[in-house]
C-alpha cells in the first residue's frame, strides 16, 4: 500500500510543508524572497527587532513576504532573560495583529543561556512558556536535545517543542540522533500527533533528511540556506530532503545488521568448486 504523508498540524493550523525557514542573514530581501519560494515552506520565522526588520535602504522585510501565502512565526531570538523574551513575544503579537497575519498569537520562544553556545536556558524557557501560555500564546519552544528538559517544556504548555539538532548556525547536523529519538519518544508518548520540530544546526540537505527519518514532524532552519553559495538551490534541496526523509520514515527502514543478508535466495545457485569462507 502506498504511503501518503499527512499535512503537518501545529496549534490547530495545518500546513502542506514540514519545512520552516528563517528570514535572517540573507544578502538581500530579494534573495530571501526567492529562497522562501523555492523552499515551499508555509511558515517563516521573523526576529522581532527593528534592526532586523529594515535594511540599510529602509526597506521592510515584511514587504518581501507574501502575507497571503506564509504564516509568520515571530521569534524571540537574542533574548537571554525571561522578561526580555516575554516582552519581545508581546511586541511580535502587536506587530502581526496590525498585519492580520494568522501567526499573531504564535511565538517561537528562545531564551538563550549564553552567547557562545546559543543553547537554551531550560529553566527560563519553562517559566517563559508558562507565562506566555497564560497570556494566550501558542508557544513553539526552542529546546536542547535533553529529553527531560523537552518534556518539561511540553508540560508547561508548549504547542510544540523544537529540540536542537546541534547549536544554532553550527552546521553540525543532528549531533546526537539518540537524544532526538528519546525526545520524540517522550514527547509523543500517549500523544502521537504532538508536533516535534528539529530546530538549529542543519548544514546540508542530508541533515534535514536525517531529522525527518528519525521521525521529526518538521525541520526549522535558516543559516544553511541563507549562507549557502546558492541559497535558492539549497532551499529547494531542503524542500526535497524533508519530503524524502518523511517518506522514508513512514515507509519504514530495514533493520541494521552486523552481517550481510543476500537479496537473492541461495537455492539454485551454481555449486562452488571450493569451500566458501564463513560457512
Amino acid at each position: 500500500m502506498a504511503t501518503h504523508p499527512r499535512p503537518l498540524t501545529v496549534a490547530g493550523r495545518t500546513f502542506d510543508s514540514r519545512l520552516f525557514v528563517g528570514t535572517g542573514k540573507y544578502a538581500s530581501h530579494e534573495l530571501m524572497r526567492d529562497a522562501l519560494d523555492a523552499s515551499g515552506c508555509r511558515v517563516v520565522t521573523v526576529a522581532v527587532r527593528r534592526e532586523r526588520l529594515y535594511n540599510d535602504r529602509g526597506q521592510s522585510l515584511l514587504e518581501f513576504i507574501d502575507l497571503t501565502r506564509y504564516t509568520i512565526l515571530p521569534n524571540t531570538a537574542g533574548c537571554f532573560t525571561l522578561d526580555d523574551a516575554v516582552r519581545v513575544a508581546r511586541l511580535g503579537r502587536d506587530l502581526l495583529d496590525q498585519l492580520g497575519n494568522p501567526g499573531a498569537s504564535w511565538v517561537k520562544l528562545e531564551v538563550l543561556g549564553d552567547r557562545k553556545t546559543l543553547l537554551p536556558d531550560p529553566a527560563a524557557t519553562i517559566q517563559a512558556t508558562r507565562e506566555l501560555v497564560k497570556d494566550g500564546f501558542q508557544v513553539l519552544a526552542y529546546s536542547s536535545d535533553d529529553p527531560i528538559a523537552a518534556l518539561r517544556i511540553k508540560d508547561a504548555g508548549a504547542a510544540s517543542v523544537m529540540p536542537a539538532g546541534s547549536p544554532i548556525g553550527s552546521g553540525r547536523g543532528i549531533a546526537n540522533p539518540a537524544n532526538i529519538t528519546l525526545c520524540l519518544e517522550l514527547l509523543k508518548q500517549g500523544d502521537p500527533d504532538y508536533p516535534v520540530i528539529v530546530d538549529a544546526g542543519v548544514g546540508a540537505a542530508s541533515d534535514a533528511a536525517v531529522a525527518m527519518e528519525l521521525g521529526a514532524d518538521g525541520v526549522l532552519l535558516n543559516t544553511a540556506v541563507a549562507h549557502a553559495k546558492d541559497p535558492v538551490s539549497m532551499a529547494r534541496a531542503m524542500r526535497l530532503a524533508c519530503e524524502a526523509g518523511r517518506l522514508s520514515y513512514l515507509a519504514g527502514r530495514i533493520p541494521r545488521k552486523l552481517h550481510a543478508s543476500a537479496s537473492s535466495p541461495w537455492d539454485g545457485t551454481i555449486a562452488p568448486a571450493h569451500a566458501i569462507p564463513g560457512e
